[in-house]
Protein backbone atom coordinates (compact mmCIF):
# COMPACT_ATOMS: atom_id res chain seq x y z
CA UNK A 1 0.00 0.00 0.00
CA UNK A 2 2.86 2.55 0.56
CA UNK A 3 4.45 1.99 -2.52
CA UNK A 4 1.39 1.95 -4.30
CA UNK A 5 0.49 5.74 -2.62
CA UNK A 6 4.24 6.44 -3.20
CA UNK A 7 3.72 5.71 -7.07
CA UNK A 8 0.82 7.75 -7.08
CA UNK A 9 2.43 10.51 -5.42
CA UNK A 10 5.31 10.52 -7.73
CA UNK A 11 3.33 10.08 -10.73
CA UNK A 12 0.85 13.15 -9.77
CA UNK A 13 4.56 15.21 -9.69
CA UNK A 14 5.51 13.69 -12.73
CA UNK A 15 2.70 14.86 -14.63
CA UNK A 16 2.81 18.61 -12.85
CA UNK A 17 6.64 18.59 -13.84
CA UNK A 18 5.52 17.62 -17.59
CA UNK A 19 2.75 20.13 -18.13
CA UNK A 20 4.78 22.76 -16.56
CA UNK A 21 7.33 22.37 -18.44
CA UNK A 22 5.28 22.50 -21.43
CA UNK A 23 3.25 25.56 -20.46
CA UNK A 24 6.05 28.08 -19.49
CA UNK A 25 8.01 26.80 -22.61
CA UNK A 26 5.75 24.89 -25.12
CA UNK A 27 5.72 23.65 -27.99
CA UNK A 28 8.02 21.09 -26.78
CA UNK A 29 9.14 17.74 -27.80
CA UNK A 30 8.95 14.63 -25.97
CA UNK A 31 12.93 14.44 -26.70
CA UNK A 32 13.21 18.20 -25.36
CA UNK A 33 10.98 17.63 -22.42
CA UNK A 34 13.30 14.73 -21.10
CA UNK A 35 15.75 16.99 -21.49
CA UNK A 36 14.23 19.72 -19.59
CA UNK A 37 12.67 17.91 -17.01
CA UNK A 38 15.75 15.00 -16.35
CA UNK A 39 13.04 12.63 -16.94
CA UNK A 40 13.42 9.34 -19.67
CA UNK A 41 12.06 9.93 -22.54
CA UNK A 42 9.83 6.55 -21.78
CA UNK A 43 8.86 8.09 -18.72
CA UNK A 44 7.86 11.69 -21.12
CA UNK A 45 6.59 9.68 -23.92
CA UNK A 46 3.98 7.69 -21.05
CA UNK A 47 3.04 11.38 -19.53
CA UNK A 48 2.48 12.95 -22.27
CA UNK A 49 0.09 10.37 -24.08
CA UNK A 50 -1.72 10.61 -20.75
CA UNK A 51 -1.74 14.17 -20.72
CA UNK A 52 -2.96 14.29 -24.29
CA UNK A 53 -6.27 11.83 -23.78
CA UNK A 54 -6.91 13.97 -20.56
CA UNK A 55 -7.39 17.06 -23.21
CA UNK A 56 -4.58 18.76 -21.39
CA UNK A 57 -2.15 18.93 -24.24
CA UNK A 58 -2.46 18.78 -28.56
CA UNK A 59 -0.03 17.59 -30.50
CA UNK A 60 0.88 20.18 -32.94
CA UNK A 61 2.87 18.32 -35.57
CA UNK A 62 6.39 18.43 -36.75
CA UNK A 63 8.63 20.29 -34.50
CA UNK A 64 10.89 20.79 -37.31
CA UNK A 65 9.43 20.44 -41.03
CA UNK A 66 12.23 18.45 -43.67
CA UNK A 67 14.21 17.49 -40.99
CA UNK A 68 16.06 13.87 -41.79
CA UNK A 69 14.79 10.70 -40.02
CA UNK A 70 11.43 10.92 -37.95
CA UNK A 71 10.70 14.04 -36.79
CA UNK A 72 9.91 14.80 -33.26
CA UNK A 73 6.47 15.94 -32.75
CA UNK A 74 5.58 18.84 -30.75
CA UNK A 75 3.44 19.44 -27.82
CA UNK A 76 1.69 22.42 -26.60
CA UNK A 77 -1.20 23.22 -23.66
CA UNK A 78 -4.76 22.29 -25.17
CA UNK A 79 -7.38 25.04 -24.95
CA UNK A 80 -10.06 22.53 -26.26
CA UNK A 81 -11.32 21.13 -22.86
CA UNK A 82 -10.70 22.29 -19.76
CA UNK A 83 -11.72 25.67 -18.69
CA UNK A 84 -12.51 28.41 -15.65
CA UNK A 85 -14.81 30.75 -14.70
CA UNK A 86 -13.87 34.18 -13.20
CA UNK A 87 -17.01 35.88 -11.34
CA UNK A 88 -17.52 39.38 -10.40
CA UNK A 89 -19.51 41.47 -8.58
CA UNK A 90 -18.98 45.06 -8.34
CA UNK A 91 -20.50 48.58 -7.22
CA UNK A 92 -22.05 49.18 -10.68
CA UNK A 93 -22.09 46.20 -12.69
CA UNK A 94 -21.99 41.98 -12.61
CA UNK A 95 -19.32 40.36 -14.81
CA UNK A 96 -18.09 36.35 -16.02
CA UNK A 97 -15.58 35.53 -17.68
CA UNK A 98 -14.95 31.78 -19.09
CA UNK A 99 -10.59 31.03 -19.95
CA UNK A 100 -9.45 27.68 -21.64
CA UNK A 101 -6.21 26.37 -20.42
CA UNK A 102 -4.40 28.58 -22.65
CA UNK A 103 -4.90 31.66 -21.38
CA UNK A 104 -7.62 32.77 -24.19
CA UNK A 105 -10.96 33.93 -23.12
CA UNK A 106 -13.75 31.86 -24.89
CA UNK A 107 -16.93 33.58 -23.42
CA UNK A 108 -17.19 36.88 -21.59
CA UNK A 109 -20.54 38.17 -20.41
CA UNK A 110 -21.22 41.92 -18.21
CA UNK A 111 -24.46 43.38 -16.88
CA UNK A 112 -24.31 46.82 -15.77
CA UNK A 113 -26.52 47.09 -12.59
CA UNK A 114 -26.49 49.33 -9.83
CA UNK A 115 -25.67 46.98 -6.81
CA UNK A 116 -26.25 49.21 -3.56
CA UNK A 117 -28.39 48.43 -1.36
CA UNK A 118 -29.80 45.27 -3.06
CA UNK A 119 -30.32 41.88 -1.23
CA UNK A 120 -27.37 39.68 -1.74
CA UNK A 121 -29.72 36.76 -2.80
CA UNK A 122 -30.80 39.07 -5.85
CA UNK A 123 -27.85 40.52 -7.49
CA UNK A 124 -26.63 36.87 -6.74
CA UNK A 125 -29.64 35.38 -8.43
CA UNK A 126 -28.86 37.82 -11.97
CA UNK A 127 -25.02 37.13 -11.24
CA UNK A 128 -25.92 33.07 -11.52
CA UNK A 129 -27.74 33.74 -14.89
CA UNK A 130 -24.90 34.79 -16.11
CA UNK A 131 -22.80 32.03 -15.02
CA UNK A 132 -25.19 29.45 -16.09
CA UNK A 133 -25.37 30.90 -19.50
CA UNK A 134 -21.64 31.02 -19.73
CA UNK A 135 -21.26 27.55 -18.69
CA UNK A 136 -23.38 26.62 -21.51
CA UNK A 137 -21.94 28.02 -23.82
CA UNK A 138 -18.83 27.01 -22.98
CA UNK A 139 -19.89 23.27 -22.93
CA UNK A 140 -21.36 24.09 -26.32
CA UNK A 141 -17.45 24.64 -27.02
CA UNK A 142 -16.51 21.82 -25.85
CA UNK A 143 -15.01 23.13 -22.76
CA UNK A 144 -15.70 21.54 -18.94
CA UNK A 145 -15.10 24.19 -16.26
CA UNK A 146 -13.03 22.75 -13.41
CA UNK A 147 -13.90 25.62 -11.12
CA UNK A 148 -15.10 29.34 -10.57
CA UNK A 149 -13.52 32.40 -8.37
CA UNK A 150 -16.28 35.23 -7.27
CA UNK A 151 -14.30 38.29 -6.64
CA UNK A 152 -16.08 40.72 -4.58
CA UNK A 153 -15.16 44.19 -3.24
CA UNK A 154 -14.33 44.22 0.01
CA UNK A 155 -12.16 41.90 2.46
CA UNK A 156 -12.88 38.44 2.81
CA UNK A 157 -12.08 35.08 4.60
CA UNK A 158 -12.89 31.40 4.85
CA UNK A 159 -15.98 32.08 2.05
CA UNK A 160 -17.18 35.46 4.44
CA UNK A 161 -17.49 39.12 2.76
CA UNK A 162 -16.92 40.70 6.13
CA UNK A 163 -17.67 44.18 5.02
CA UNK A 164 -18.97 45.67 1.76
CA UNK A 165 -19.97 49.36 2.73
CA UNK A 166 -20.26 50.14 -0.95
CA UNK A 167 -23.02 47.90 -1.46
CA UNK A 168 -24.04 47.35 1.55
CA UNK A 169 -23.35 44.23 2.65
CA UNK A 170 -21.76 42.74 5.81
CA UNK A 171 -20.91 38.94 6.94
CA UNK A 172 -22.57 37.62 3.64
CA UNK A 173 -21.42 34.15 2.59
CA UNK A 174 -21.80 34.86 -1.65
CA UNK A 175 -21.00 31.51 -2.48
CA UNK A 176 -23.23 29.83 -0.58
CA UNK A 177 -26.29 31.65 -2.54
CA UNK A 178 -24.91 30.44 -6.24
CA UNK A 179 -26.43 27.27 -7.63
CA UNK A 180 -24.04 26.50 -9.96
CA UNK A 181 -22.22 22.95 -11.26
CA UNK A 182 -18.81 23.56 -10.28
CA UNK A 183 -17.19 25.02 -6.68
CA UNK A 184 -17.19 28.86 -6.49
CA UNK A 185 -14.36 30.15 -4.36
CA UNK A 186 -14.45 34.14 -3.17
CA UNK A 187 -11.49 35.96 -2.87
CA UNK A 188 -11.31 40.08 -2.53
CA UNK A 189 -11.56 42.17 -5.94
CA UNK A 190 -8.68 43.71 -6.12
CA UNK A 191 -6.12 40.68 -5.04
CA UNK A 192 -7.77 39.08 -7.69
CA UNK A 193 -7.65 41.80 -10.38
CA UNK A 194 -3.31 41.83 -9.46
CA UNK A 195 -3.17 38.34 -10.06
CA UNK A 196 -4.76 39.01 -13.53
CA UNK A 197 -2.42 41.54 -14.08
CA UNK A 198 0.95 39.36 -13.29
CA UNK A 199 -0.54 36.58 -15.55
CA UNK A 200 -1.96 38.30 -18.23
CA UNK A 201 -0.76 41.42 -17.94
CA UNK A 202 2.90 43.21 -18.73
CA UNK A 203 4.80 40.23 -16.81
CA UNK A 204 6.38 42.01 -13.93
CA UNK A 205 6.96 40.06 -10.88
CA UNK A 206 6.37 43.12 -8.62
CA UNK A 207 4.45 45.53 -8.05
CA UNK A 208 1.13 47.16 -6.02
CA UNK A 209 -1.77 47.21 -8.53
CA UNK A 210 -4.30 50.07 -7.21
CA UNK A 211 -8.17 49.33 -8.11
CA UNK A 212 -10.13 52.22 -9.02
CA UNK A 213 -14.00 51.39 -9.05
CA UNK A 214 -16.84 53.20 -6.41
CA UNK A 215 -13.82 51.88 -3.76
CA UNK A 216 -10.28 51.86 -4.14
CA UNK A 217 -8.01 48.42 -3.29
CA UNK A 218 -4.81 47.60 -3.83
CA UNK A 219 -2.74 44.03 -4.65
CA UNK A 220 0.41 43.47 -4.26
CA UNK A 221 2.67 41.06 -5.42
CA UNK A 222 6.25 40.21 -4.62
CA UNK A 223 8.93 37.63 -6.46
CA UNK A 224 5.49 36.66 -8.59
CA UNK A 225 3.54 35.74 -5.65
CA UNK A 226 0.27 37.64 -3.99
CA UNK A 227 1.01 39.13 -0.94
CA UNK A 228 -2.55 38.89 1.00
CA UNK A 229 -1.67 39.63 5.00
CA UNK A 230 -1.65 37.92 8.09
CA UNK A 231 -5.40 37.84 7.47
CA UNK A 232 -5.89 38.11 3.98
CA UNK A 233 -7.09 41.95 4.94
CA UNK A 234 -4.37 43.50 3.09
CA UNK A 235 -4.97 46.04 0.38
CA UNK A 236 -7.24 48.29 1.74
CA UNK A 237 -5.69 51.07 0.25
CA UNK A 238 -9.12 53.66 -0.18
CA UNK A 239 -9.94 53.58 3.71
CA UNK A 240 -6.03 54.72 4.42
CA UNK A 241 -6.55 58.38 5.42
CA UNK A 242 -5.34 61.86 3.42
CA UNK A 243 -7.46 64.28 5.44
CA UNK A 244 -7.65 63.46 8.96
CA UNK A 245 -10.10 66.19 9.52
CA UNK A 246 -12.29 64.75 6.05
CA UNK A 247 -15.03 63.89 4.50
CA UNK A 248 -17.09 60.89 6.21
CA UNK A 249 -16.51 57.98 4.80
CA UNK A 250 -19.17 54.98 4.41
CA UNK A 251 -16.55 52.71 6.61
CA UNK A 252 -17.67 54.96 9.65
CA UNK A 253 -13.79 57.33 9.38
CA UNK A 254 -12.86 60.28 7.78
CA UNK A 255 -11.06 61.47 4.73
CA UNK A 256 -10.34 58.06 3.50
CA UNK A 257 -8.90 57.78 0.37
CA UNK A 258 -11.73 57.09 -1.57
CA UNK A 259 -13.89 59.92 -0.42
CA UNK A 260 -11.16 62.10 -2.71
CA UNK A 261 -10.41 59.61 -5.36
CA UNK A 262 -13.24 57.29 -5.92
CA UNK A 263 -15.49 56.97 -8.59
CA UNK A 264 -18.28 58.38 -7.12
CA UNK A 265 -16.29 60.97 -5.61
CA UNK A 266 -14.66 61.57 -9.16
CA UNK A 267 -17.96 62.07 -10.95
CA UNK A 268 -19.26 64.30 -8.21
CA UNK A 269 -16.12 66.64 -8.37
CA UNK A 270 -16.10 66.50 -11.80
CA UNK A 271 -19.73 67.55 -12.18
CA UNK A 272 -20.41 64.28 -14.20
CA UNK A 273 -23.31 61.95 -14.47
CA UNK A 274 -20.83 58.65 -15.63
CA UNK A 275 -17.18 57.51 -16.32
CA UNK A 276 -17.78 57.97 -20.25
CA UNK A 277 -19.28 61.63 -19.71
CA UNK A 278 -16.34 62.80 -17.84
CA UNK A 279 -13.74 61.83 -20.05
CA UNK A 280 -15.83 63.34 -22.63
CA UNK A 281 -15.28 66.29 -20.49
CA UNK A 282 -11.64 65.85 -19.75
CA UNK A 283 -10.94 65.22 -23.74
CA UNK A 284 -12.97 68.57 -24.23
CA UNK A 285 -10.65 70.28 -21.98
CA UNK A 286 -13.29 70.75 -19.30
CA UNK A 287 -12.12 72.58 -16.12
CA UNK A 288 -13.87 71.08 -13.66
CA UNK A 289 -13.50 67.71 -14.49
CA UNK A 290 -9.77 68.13 -14.94
CA UNK A 291 -9.59 70.11 -11.61
CA UNK A 292 -11.12 66.83 -10.51
CA UNK A 293 -9.03 64.85 -11.73
CA UNK A 294 -6.08 66.86 -10.48
CA UNK A 295 -7.42 66.89 -6.95
CA UNK A 296 -8.02 63.04 -6.67
CA UNK A 297 -4.41 62.27 -7.96
CA UNK A 298 -3.21 64.65 -5.29
CA UNK A 299 -4.88 62.14 -2.81
CA UNK A 300 -4.00 58.95 -4.52
CA UNK A 301 -0.35 60.22 -4.75
CA UNK A 302 -0.53 61.30 -0.79
CA UNK A 303 -1.75 57.67 -0.16
CA UNK A 304 0.65 55.66 -2.19
CA UNK A 305 3.44 57.67 -0.68
CA UNK A 306 3.04 56.08 2.38
CA UNK A 307 2.40 52.59 0.74
CA UNK A 308 6.19 52.80 -1.21
CA UNK A 309 7.44 54.34 1.95
CA UNK A 310 6.41 51.42 3.80
CA UNK A 311 6.62 48.84 1.53
CA UNK A 312 9.29 49.72 -0.94
CA UNK A 313 7.75 49.75 -4.00
CA UNK A 314 9.88 50.34 -7.56
CA UNK A 315 6.15 49.65 -9.63
CA UNK A 316 3.18 50.45 -9.19
CA UNK A 317 -0.29 49.48 -11.52
CA UNK A 318 -3.19 52.13 -12.24
CA UNK A 319 -6.47 49.70 -12.81
CA UNK A 320 -9.91 49.91 -13.57
CA UNK A 321 -11.41 53.70 -13.69
CA UNK A 322 -8.00 55.01 -13.36
CA UNK A 323 -7.05 53.37 -16.81
CA UNK A 324 -9.52 55.23 -18.74
CA UNK A 325 -8.13 58.20 -16.74
CA UNK A 326 -4.46 57.88 -16.18
CA UNK A 327 -3.59 60.58 -18.88
CA UNK A 328 -5.55 63.27 -16.51
CA UNK A 329 -4.86 61.71 -13.13
CA UNK A 330 -0.90 60.02 -13.38
CA UNK A 331 0.45 63.54 -13.55
CA UNK A 332 -0.68 64.48 -10.09
CA UNK A 333 -0.14 61.37 -8.81
CA UNK A 334 3.71 61.46 -9.95
CA UNK A 335 4.15 64.82 -8.25
CA UNK A 336 3.52 64.22 -5.08
CA UNK A 337 5.24 61.00 -5.71
CA UNK A 338 8.57 62.45 -6.71
CA UNK A 339 8.13 65.70 -4.13
CA UNK A 340 7.09 63.41 -1.18
CA UNK A 341 9.56 60.44 -1.93
CA UNK A 342 12.67 62.84 -3.31
CA UNK A 343 14.42 63.32 -0.28
CA UNK A 344 14.79 59.38 0.70
CA UNK A 345 14.04 57.76 -2.43
CA UNK A 346 15.74 60.25 -5.18
CA UNK A 347 14.02 57.79 -7.68
CA UNK A 348 9.90 57.37 -7.24
CA UNK A 349 8.52 54.05 -8.44
CA UNK A 350 7.59 54.04 -12.09
CA UNK A 351 3.27 54.39 -12.42
CA UNK A 352 1.96 52.76 -15.10
CA UNK A 353 -1.51 51.79 -16.48
CA UNK A 354 -2.90 48.46 -16.12
CA UNK A 355 -3.16 46.84 -19.58
CA UNK A 356 -6.57 44.76 -19.12
CA UNK A 357 -8.51 48.00 -17.51
CA UNK A 358 -11.84 46.19 -16.38
CA UNK A 359 -11.19 42.94 -16.88
CA UNK A 360 -8.44 42.37 -14.51
CA UNK A 361 -10.43 40.67 -11.55
CA UNK A 362 -12.16 38.21 -13.85
CA UNK A 363 -9.07 37.41 -15.58
CA UNK A 364 -7.64 36.71 -12.33
CA UNK A 365 -10.27 35.17 -10.56
CA UNK A 366 -10.58 32.38 -13.49
CA UNK A 367 -6.74 32.05 -13.88
CA UNK A 368 -6.17 31.15 -10.38
CA UNK A 369 -8.39 27.88 -11.39
CA UNK A 370 -6.03 27.72 -14.23
CA UNK A 371 -2.94 27.54 -12.53
CA UNK A 372 -4.29 25.35 -9.97
CA UNK A 373 -4.84 22.63 -13.05
CA UNK A 374 -1.38 23.49 -14.04
CA UNK A 375 0.34 22.40 -10.63
CA UNK A 376 -2.18 19.61 -10.39
CA UNK A 377 -3.28 17.81 -13.75
CA UNK A 378 -3.44 14.40 -11.96
CA UNK A 379 -7.21 14.13 -11.22
CA UNK A 380 -8.05 15.40 -14.49
CA UNK A 381 -5.81 12.90 -15.83
CA UNK A 382 -7.66 9.79 -13.72
CA UNK A 383 -10.89 11.32 -15.10
CA UNK A 384 -10.15 10.89 -17.86
CA UNK A 385 -8.92 7.17 -17.72
CA UNK A 386 -12.22 6.56 -15.74
CA UNK A 387 -14.45 7.70 -18.24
Amino acid sequence: MTQAVRHEEMRARNLEVVLGAVSRGGPLTRAALAEVTGLTKSTVSKLVGDLVDAGLLAETGPARVGERGRPGVAVVLSGARVASLGLEINVDYLAVRVLDLTGEVRVAARRERDNRGSRPKKVLGELQELALDALAEAHRLGLEAAGAVLAVSGPVGDGVLFSAPNLGWQDVRPADLLRLPVPVELDNEANLAALGELWYGDGERDFLYVSGEIGIGAGLVVQGTLYAGATGLAGELGHVVVAPEGAACRCGGSGCLETYAGQEALLAAGNAPSVPALLAALEDGDETALAACTAAGRALGIALTSAVNLLDLDRIVLGGVFTQLYPWVSGPVSEVLATRLGGLRGTPPVLSASRLGGDAATLGAAGRVIHRVLADPAPFVTRAQEA
